[in-house]
């Protein structure tokens, strides 16, 4: 059995949405919250984007952060592959510097065994923390050299997960598995799915190493939408076609909050951004109540940050997120749009996957 590496990687659209929906999770945890809360509720998220359509559901490898439960992105999908059928699930992304390619090679794997044909694996290349934290991961302070090795680092995990390692290489004996040295093996059957890898960015590396490769490419437009449209330009100049896709494909995160009143998106996104303040200022928290972010005094500083952070979250009813996302899929073009709903409560964000479903008559199980 053959297939298609592109059916793996290209969403499909549904409802009236301008492209394919899908769902970027940091499992935040708010105050008077625990991990647990925000882990069952990444599991009730999951369930509601599977039944309504949303293409994928990947998780973002976080560290040192109270406010982000997802510094195992590997132990969270293989926990949502347990409570899902159908919807994609991956990482968005594993930081490849942080971790030795055989390990993320045998993670992903084990993931694919578990999950068949749904699994995707996004890299990034930045540490995903401050760099004290990165050090710990690493066991090494030379943090340039992880982030200047990565085409060396994500050539050795393309050969970990494809077993292919030439004849007379150090590693050609070593074998990632799951993987698909089972199927040479006496008896053995492997699987016809291999975990597409995407290339993570906020600026033009990954999205220039992404064209040449020819390799899907993500982009963080929820958090650096002044490189979007440069960073996506870049990946589909430098694109050549490869074994795995034949013309670009890229994604941009998306970073928005549909409520059912207008006014309580203001206070949702307003509690989100001074958590980005205290995390910008080294101050790193569980996300704030609205209650508690209405009644913070806010510095002139911090109220010109929280206006320009907040100017890139879509935000407010239900067509008014709808009408954001559809001029942003005109405005850059992209292939696919992957919503992260940041808010103090769960609930919140699970009502916002709903509502966004519901605006673009995504199908309801």
């Amino acid at each position: 059995m053959t297939v298609d590496p592109s059916d793996d990687i290209r969403g499909e659209r549904h409802g009236s949405a301008p492209v394919p929906l899908s769902v970027l999770d940091l499992v935040t945890v708010g105050a008077g919250r625990t991990a647990t809360d925000a882990l069952q509720k990444s599991v009730e998220i999951a369930g509601l984007a599977e039944s309504r359509g949303y293409h994928r559901y990947w998780v973002a490898e976080h560290h040192s952060m109270p406010g982000v439960a997802s510094s195992s992105p590997a132990v969270i999908l293989a926990h949502l592959a347990a409570h899902t059928d159908r919807i994609r699930l991956g990482s968005g992304g594993v930081m490849l510097p942080n971790h030795a390619p055989l390990v993320i090679a045998e993670q992903f794997g084990t993931l694919e065994a578990m999950a068949p044909g749904r699994i995707d694996l996004g890299l990034g290349r930045a540490p995903g923390t401050d760099g004290a934290t990165a050090a710990a991961l690493r066991r090494t302070d030379r943090l340039n050299e992880g982030a200047d090795d990565f085409p060396q680092q994500l050539a050795e995990l393309t050969r970990f997960l494809d077993d292919d390692f030439p004849d007379g290489h150090p590693y050609g004996r070593i074998h990632a598995v799951p993987g698909p040295v089972q199927a040479t093996s006496p008896g053995g059957v492997q699987s016809p799915h291999r975990p597409p890898l995407w290339l993570l960015g906020s600026s033009g590396f990954s999205a220039r190493l992404a064209g040449v490769l020819g390799l899907p490419f993500a982009f963080a437009h929820h958090f650096s939408a002044q490189n979007t449209i440069p960073a996506l330009d870049l990946y589909r100049e430098s694109f050549k076609p490869s074994a795995v896709l034949d013309a670009p494909y890229a994604l941009i995160g998306v970073s928005a909050l549909a409520t059912d009143d207008e006014q309580e998106a203001r206070r949702q996104v307003l509690a989100a951004a001074l958590n980005m303040v205290r995390l910008r200022t080294g101050k790193p928290g569980l996300v704030p109540t609205p209650e508690e972010a209405e009644a913070y005094e806010f510095s002139e500083m911090e109220r010109e940050f929280i206006q320009n952070w907040n100017s890139n979250v879509l935000h407010g009813t239900a067509d008014q997120v709808r009408t954001g996302l559809d001029d942003l899929a005109k405005r850059t073009g992209a292939d696919e749009m992957m919503i992260t709903a940041n808010a103090h409560s769960g609930e919140v964000r699970l009502r916002s996957y709903e509502l966004i479903a519901d605006a673009y008559g995504l199908p309801s199980a």
